[in-house]
């Protein structure tokens, strides 16, 4: 991918997001090793937890039943536009899964310093991996792309509690 910084263009390799989560797991076991987790903040971290394995998975599922690839470094690999599941909520329910549970350890061991990798992680993925994928998306399906990404929002937002109620 190629970044345009002060006028020149510099390329940036890309991470597969998988790694990332791994590495910002890391970061957070080290972070949070003081902290210890209380009944109240096992039960938050849970549910948060519950709610992120769902979209995780079940985007998984929409990509396998659409035969599609879930390959994110192959980005232009795409065969189908995938909008129902966790599409309806997120453009990007595979990343806002990964994020809500790395979220839920940091708040299951109650720290704040374990949420730090999490807010470079969602940093990360947002301005390097996802503009790829969506320049990939635009390309392959054009003006459908660009409606679903109208009506859809990149993460989640009050369109994805309103969509949800439906």
């Amino acid at each position: 991918m190629a970044v345009g910084l002060g006028g020149t263009i510099v390329s940036v390799p890309r991470v597969p997001p998988l790694l990332l989560t791994g590495i910002a797991a890391i970061l957070q076991a080290v972070g949070a090793r003081r902290s210890a987790p209380t009944r109240a903040s096992l039960a938050g971290a849970a549910a948060l937890a519950a709610g992120s394995a769902w979209m995780l998975t079940g985007s998984v599922a929409r990509f396998r039943q659409q035969d599609t690839t879930v390959n994110p470094v192959e980005v232009d690999r795409v065969s189908a536009l995938v909008e129902t599941g966790p599409y309806r909520l997120t453009r990007n329910p595979m990343y806002v899964g990964m994020a809500g549970l790395l979220l839920a350890h940091a708040v299951g061991r109650r720290s704040w310093t374990a949420g730090l990798p999490v807010v470079l992680y969602v940093g990360m993925i947002d301005r390097l991996q996802i503009p790829a994928e969506e320049q990939a998306l635009r390309v392959a399906f054009g003006s459908d792309y660009d409606a679903y990404a109208r009506r859809v929002p990149r993460w989640l937002d009050l369109r994805s509690l309103r969509r949800r109620s439906r």
